[in-house]
């Protein structure tokens, strides 16, 4: 499953860093992939969690549940809910 977040991120549980149905964060320019607690620069506000970049994509994503639940496992994993 793969969610847009933005015209950059998506998530996603179909790239190749995703293992047992773990999403991770992936910009779709470079196709590189970030897990929740990677420390990733966030535009004009510096750097950030991957986790805390996740929701506040999420907040302006037009999501359906299947893509609310995708974020929230993503955020999960970062205190620890899903590893």
């Amino acid at each position: 499953m793969t969610v847009r977040l933005s015209g950059t991120w998506e998530l996603s549980t179909d790239h190749a860093s995703s293992s047992y149905g773990q999403p991770v964060l992936v910009n779709r320019s470079t196709g590189e992939a970030f897990g929740p607690g990677d420390i990733r620069k966030a535009g004009l506000n510096g750097f950030r969690p991957a986790g805390e970049m996740v929701r506040r994509l999420a907040k302006t994503a037009k999501l359906d549940a299947e893509g609310r639940g995708l974020v929230a496992k993503f955020a999960d994993a970062m205190k620890g809910g899903n590893q």
